[in-house]
């Protein structure tokens, strides 16, 4: 046999197909025709199966080619469900106790980023899937009382269910394998019913004009794939299965009770449960399943395979389907062990290496294909009834410029099946270590002209693009261009335009008055506060300590940006990096006046401006008031000399400190080095508030929790925080578990549990503290304790306790798992790792999306930064100019 091809990512062919599914199309917004944009009940979960999607499609385990013209995923029947499983099911936000909540257990366990190995797992009860005791039994339930998951109901006792693993391998970029193993987990011989399905995204209903696509039998397992735009393929199935054919098309009979397509996008679904004859005769359609019917005995294992290929290349069938399927399932499963032996840090335990791999795989499981034409979905496709006119006033109406047909980084391909802005600068951060292009592409992509406004805001996410995330695109522009080694003045510079005028974005329109103290609403933090922060329901305005921080960190980043670009030579002359340095002086000053900073308690707070100019503070111990605190940077000699000279405010700024002579600066301690090497700490926050604020930060009363730092601080837990204003009374205590509230749909809690992002920049932010005073400075940590660190060893515990979050701990326990035996101790479970959305303040027990890989795959960099080197934008800032 020929030697395989090798493995190019660089090579865009080699992301041609890959796990470009969504896992929920359905309740989504970009399916949402209704008037009020009641999304969720619009599409729901029962209509999925039988309503053909508009803008994309969904599956379990699914793959698909770039533009999603043919899809691939698996359909399981276990011979008692009333539907087939063809999709993770869960609730919608009304449905459940806590807003929407997937209830199907499914794991990414590897994957590479050409998509050439990619390992996916499942676990299917072998009785009824309980559908309605799930619904039944959340609906009871109220918002303080905990989830009832699908281990609850006692669908996997005795342990009577499936374990599913599908494994996709490329031959070559046009060439895939795809291995679907199927375990008996339980007691007793069972017969499991597994349809691979391919299918055609549904295009030719809206646009005529782009041809209608077929699937046929060619013959006894072989499907024949014509597509104008994929040219023709063949789809080989193995052993004898049943081939099935129906139609990607709406059931307007079941749905609406008139005549439609003979044989519907359910077709196979009412075929294989109730009997009809509800599949093409003929043999053909646009939607297609291999039919099996395993019998498996305990504990043994069933495989079906299959492949797609261009229409008779490759060996003949017997030899692809056997032979040569088991050597390229075999070569590219070793490229990947090698692919992560090769990312694992001298010194990483077996523990951390397997929980680094995982957080990647989700990662790069969580592409998703993503299509939305704003302006066509307001107005209605031609030869279609047009929307209802509310519309036009509705959702999104503003952002008929966006207009997206692109692959991205999705937080959950369940509960978040779309991308969100900050959070995507996470991933990005992440991706970077795995697949630095397709992280820059990312960061690049969110500020194109097809999705950034014309105005120069970015779009939020799906559920409004107007609101306001926090501006954390040019700090993850600036970590990925490190990690990939700092060379890459192209991207930087692209993306520096780009945000130069998101920036402008910001000083105009998140400032209302001018006064460099910014509003901009939640802020990413959805219920941290007693109030909902983007609707204030009291006349006045809210300054957010957290969007002035949020604003001072931009401007450093900018200003870090433009200094790279002007050492480089793509941005001659000083002008840019000074401009950002001015805005940073004045957001400094700012907060030095504004009266956000409490000493007493040691961070700062929010305030409420009635619109006679009386305020009052909103004085919640939460992360918003540590935020300031992230922007910080350490300049060096080249840049302080001419800042000073030619920076009107910022000389000016250190002119009313005292500070504008070198020897004043050294004596603040915001001046080191001999002359030559001097370096000038700029921060928002001045040393000696840094200092009091780490005392509450890293107190375990407060902040710090065995796992990480709490985004709402434990003070509450015996201290609830009331503020009365103009009427309107709302109090917060600590939450260290799911949200009590509905604010924000009752699906998100930021007050208490440990959440990623914040935890991974108050680091950086320590270490480049750290960077500055060295041994010079020390905390005590934790607070009470008497112990002094330094701020580099306070920053290595923090990485610890994250990641102490997934590690086998001495008792033997996942903290992520919580009180949930199962996952605890079964081998089945126990090393299948999920990484949730954030985790219980007290003992790190994962909460919200289950899936969430995007932010909280930080772990993996994590994990990379405390065993080994991994470069940070300081090494390039301080180093040699770039070439």
């Amino acid at each position: 046999m020929p030697p395989l091809p090798p493995v190019d990512p660089q090579d865009a062919a080699w992301s041609q197909w890959g796990p470009y599914l969504s896992e929920r199309q359905w309740g989504t917004v970009r399916e949402d025709y209704s008037a009020g944009g009641e999304a969720w009940s619009y599409l729901p979960h029962d209509h999925a199966r039988s309503r053909a999607y508009r803008w994309g499609e969904d599956g379990l385990a699914g793959f698909s080619d770039r533009e999603q013209r043919l899809c691939l995923a698996l359909a399981l029947w276990n011979g008692h469900d009333p539907i087939l499983k063809e999709r993770p099911f869960g609730l919608t936000g009304p449905e459940g106790n806590h807003g929407e909540d997937v209830k199907d257990y499914w794991w990414y366990l590897d994957a590479v980023p050409s998509h050439a190995w990619n390992r996916w797992r499942y676990h299917y009860p072998q009785g009824a899937f309980p559908y309605g005791d799930l619904v039944a039994e959340n609906g009871r339930r109220g918002r303080h009382d905990p989830e009832y998951e699908l281990l609850d109901t006692g669908a996997f006792d005795e342990d009577r269910y499936w374990i599913v693993e599908v494994c996709y391998a490329k031959a070559s970029p046009s060439d895939l394998l795809v291995s679907v193993r199927v375990t008996n987990a339980g007691p007793d011989p069972q017969v499991l019913h597994a349809l691979p399905t391919a299918w055609f995204r549904n295009t030719w209903a809206w646009q005529p004009e782009a041809g209608k696509p077929e699937l046929s039998a060619a013959g006894p397992a072989t499907v024949a794939v014509a597509h104008p735009r994929l040219g023709e393929l063949e789809l080989l199935a193995g052993s004898d299965p049943t081939l099935l054919f129906c139609d990607n098309e709406t059931n307007t009979r079941r749905l609406y009770g008139v005549g439609g397509a003979p044989y519907p996008k359910d077709g196979i679904n009412d075929h294989v449960v109730s009997g009809t004859a509800t599949v093409n005769p003929q043999g053909r359609g646009t939607k297609c399943a291999a039919w099996y019917r395993l019998e498996v005995a305990p504990g043994a294992t069933a495989e079906v395979r299959l492949r797609l290929r261009p229409a008779g290349s490759g060996p003949d069938r017997e030899a692809a389907l056997g032979p040569d399927f088991d050597r390229v399932m075999a070569a590219r499963r070793a490229e990947a062990d090698a692919f992560y032996a090769g990312l694992t840090p001298v010194g990483a335990s077996a523990d951390e290496a397997a929980v680094m791999r995982q957080a990647f795989a989700g990662l790069l499981w969580s592409k998703q294909f993503y299509h939305f034409d704003v302006a066509r979905w307001l107005d209605g496709d031609d030869g279609l009834p047009a929307p209802p006119d509310a519309r036009r006033g509705g959702r999104n109406a503003r952002w008929r410029s966006f207009d997206a047909f692109d692959i991205m980084s999705m937080p959950d391909k369940w509960e978040y099946p779309w991308f969100a802005a900050w959070d995507l600068a996470f991933h990005c951060v992440a991706l970077a270590h795995v697949d630095p292009a397709f992280a820059k592409d990312q960061i690049l992509l969110i500020c194109r002209e097809w999705f950034q406004h014309p105005n120069g805001a970015l779009p939020a996410y799906e559920w409004d693009f107007g609101d306001v995330n926090p501006p954390v695109q040019a700090w993850a522009a600036l970590e990925v261009f490190a990690i990939d080694g700092g060379r890459d003045i192209d991207f930087l510079a692209r993306v520096f335009d780009k945000l130069l005028v998101n920036f402008t974005w910001w000083i105009n329109r998140e400032d209302a008055d001018g006064s460099n103290v910014f509003e901009g609403g939640f802020l990413g933090l959805d219920n941290i506060g007693p109030l909902d922060r983007s609707h204030l329901p009291v006349a006045g305005s809210l300054e957010q300590a957290d969007a002035t921080g949020w604003m001072a960190g931009y401007a450093l980043a900018m200003t870090t940006m433009a200094v790279i670009l002007h050492r480089s030579g793509q941005r001659p002359g000083f002008d840019l990096a000074l401009k950002f340095l001015e805005h940073f002086a004045g957001i400094r000053q700012a907060m030095d006046q504004q009266g956000m900073w409490d000493e007493a308690d040691g961070l700062f707070y929010d305030r409420i401006v009635a619109p006679g100019g009386a305020s009052v503070p909103v004085k919640v111990h939460s992360m918003v008031g540590i935020i300031p605190m992230l922007a910080v940077a350490v300049v060096d000699e080249r840049m302080v000399d001419p800042a000073i000279a030619a920076g009107k405010q910022f000389a000016a700024f250190l002119d009313r400190h005292g500070l504008l002579d070198p020897e004043k600066l050294a004596e603040a301690g915001v001046l080191r080095g001999e002359p030559g090497r001097r370096r000038l700490l700029v921060s928002a926050v001045g040393v000696e508030r840094v200092t009091r604020l780490l005392r509450t930060l890293l107190d375990p009363g407060e902040f710090l929790s065995p796992h990480g730092l709490r985004s709402l601080s434990a003070f509450h837990r015996d201290h609830p925080y009331t503020v009365e204003v103009q009427g309107v009374r709302a109090t917060v205590d600590y939450e260290p578990a799911e949200s009590t509230t509905a604010m924000f749909g009752g699906n998100s809690n930021w007050r208490g549990p440990v959440w990623f992002p914040l935890n991974y920049l108050a680091i950086g932010a320590l270490e480049r503290y750290h960077r500055f005073f060295g041994a010079d400075l020390t905390v005590e940590y934790p607070t009470g304790s008497g112990r002094e660190l330094t701020l580099d060893a306070v920053a290595a515990d923090l990485r610890a306790r994250l990641v102490s979050i997934f590690t086998v701990g001495p008792d033997g326990r996942r903290p992520c798992f919580g009180g949930v035996e199962r996952l605890q101790r079964d081998p089945n479970w126990k090393d299948n790792l999920m990484f949730h959305e954030y985790f219980h303040g007290d003992d790190a027990a994962g909460l919200g999306a289950a899936h969430q890989t995007g932010w909280t795959g930080l772990v993996a960099d994590v994990i990379r930064r405390r065993h080994g080197l991994v470069p940070s934008i300081d090494d390039i800032l301080h180093g040699p100019d770039p070439a």
